[in-house]
């Protein structure tokens, strides 16, 4: 109970409600905007945390993150151009709707579903993480070996598109993880005669250059200037308790996939979107609507878009598994503050972890007031010039990367993975598993040398202990599924 209270107070002093309060604001610009993503906001958050105490830090990432991934709606309805990733499983249902002249309500619905999604995520993250904590104190490096190496799998096989693409940017992520000097020997590994890249490659340069440079080059390359004429405002909330109770089923379906798609190691928002999307058309009644401007999908989908967002929190306190690209952010954050992720942090900084779930409560509830607010001026937001939008986005990530270590290379660093992570999108590459691959390779190869020294080289010791060859058998049965489903669809191909 003292750790509750101690976390109330951190919360609600003024200078965290001002950090929740900009942060939000920030998050439903950046959402708002065409071509600006959640995950590429709370990469360009990532150096201002660098002066905060640790609950204004991981307050200011929930408070971005959550209404980022709602504000994307926004465009998605207006002028069909989704503001992130996930907002494109529905975004021409929500076009749809405002063709018949209904884009208020289309935009009700998705901020009203997308609260109780944050709500219910979050109430499962509270439920589920302390109990997962108790369980996770009996694990040890083999257990969190195979427990990486799951993560890594869900990270290559649940991204969008090829299996095989999706292994490719894991295989980059993992050399990426392996430069410089190797845990186990003190040999220095592909530093090339660099003294910077001795100490490896700088996880927030990286991750900086990964997301926001190629979506500043796909915001210059663009040739269509962005100058929608939206709808006078007349009402949003007219109707809108009759449309979440009509579709609550849909709504509570939607929490539910999407928490579960969330705690996945390496899914995330993007996917629990299109698979909530693609269920309530399967199981809709009347699924000759969709795609005529129905508001079923919106329901359901929204509501699975934000409920991930908590789900990818349980893997990431609990185990130091990153759930999404958010969370792999937050756990660079959280090393940073001296809070390292696992069942440790429980017991540790009690304080600080309920702080966090408060943050994850307050953030949801100010979707509502901040987004009809939001909504209001869209007309606004949607009509910045891109030339104004790419020059301060390449200022900021200039400036994040040069703060990290006061480094010029830390820059090129960045310009360098920005390069490569254009290369990989405009050849269908999955960028998320490669930042994974990064966070999570030295765990990997940690846990797996601190295994066999204890096996004295013996590779039984990996399957050794009862939760480990559980582990293992998920892992392998991944693998040989992913296997025999590449080889079932050969002939379709051929």
């Amino acid at each position: 109970m003292d750790a509750v209270l101690l976390a109330f107070e951190h919360v609600f002093s003024p200078g965290t409600l001002l950090v929740i309060a900009l942060a939000s604001c920030l998050g439903i610009i950046i959402g708002a905007m065409p071509g600006l993503t959640a995950v590429m906001g709370t990469a360009l958050l990532v150096p201002f945390t660098f002066f905060m105490d640790p609950v204004p830090a991981i307050a200011a990432i929930v408070s971005l993150s959550a209404m980022a991934i709602f504000a994307g709606d926004i465009p998605s309805a207006l002028v069909r151009i989704p503001g992130t990733p996930g907002s494109a499983a529905y975004c021409d249902e929500a076009y749809k709707m405002t063709l018949k002249g209904e884009p208020w309500r289309a935009l009700g619905m998705c901020m009203a579903a997308s609260s109780i999604g944050g709500v219910f995520g979050t109430i499962v993250l509270i439920v589920a993480a302390p109990t997962l904590a108790l369980f996770a104190t009996k694990f040890s490096s083999p257990e969190y070996f195979w427990l990486s190496l799951l993560g890594l799998t869900c990270a290559a096989f649940l991204a969008v598109g090829s299996p095989l693409r999706g292994l490719l940017a894991l295989l980059l992520g993992l050399f990426l993880s392996a430069v410089g000097i190797d845990i186990a020997t003190g040999i220095t590994r592909f530093a090339f005669g660099s003294t910077e890249l001795m100490g490896g490659v700088d996880f927030v340069p990286a991750l900086i250059g990964f997301f926001a440079i190629p979506e500043l080059v796909r915001l210059v390359t663009s040739h269509a200037e962005t100058r929608p004429k939206v709808p006078k405002y007349d009402g949003m909330f007219r109707g809108l308790g009759r449309d979440v109770w009509r579709y609550k089923r849909q709504i509570l379906r939607g929490n539910i996939v999407g928490t579960l798609i969330g705690a996945l190691p390496g899914a995330g928002a993007d996917i629990a979107a299109w698979v909530s999307y693609a269920l309530s058309r399967k199981l809709s009644k009347q699924p000759e609507k969709f795609g005529t401007g129905h508001v079923e999908g919106l329901a359901e989908a929204s509501a699975s878009n934000n409920a991930a967002l908590g789900g990818a929190w349980v893997p990431t306190i609990v185990f130091g598994i990153p759930g999404d690209s958010i969370t792999a952010i937050v756990i660079g954050v959280l090393v940073l503050k001296g809070m390292e992720p696992g069942p440790s942090i429980f017991i540790k900084t009690p304080d600080l972890i309920y702080a966090v779930f408060i943050v994850f409560i307050l953030a949801n509830l100010l979707m509502v007031p901040l987004g009809w607010m939001v909504i209001r001026a869209s007309r606004h937001i949607l009509s910045v010039p891109r030339g104004t939008i790419a020059a301060f986005i390449l200022v900021a990530c200039i400036i994040g990367s040069y703060a990290i270590n006061n480094a010029l290379f830390d820059v090129g660093l960045m310009l360098a993975m920005g390069a490569l992570g254009w290369f990989m999108e405009e050849n269908d590459i999955p960028v998320a598993p490669a930042v994974l691959g990064l966070v999570l390779g030295k765990m990997v190869e940690f846990n797996f040398v601190q295994t066999m020294m204890k096996g004295e080289g013996d590779p039984l010791t990996l399957v050794a202990r009862p939760i480990a060859g559980i582990l293992a058998a998920v892992v392998i049965g991944l693998w040989l599924f992913t296997a025999w489903q590449a080889v079932r669809r050969r002939p379709a191909h051929a």
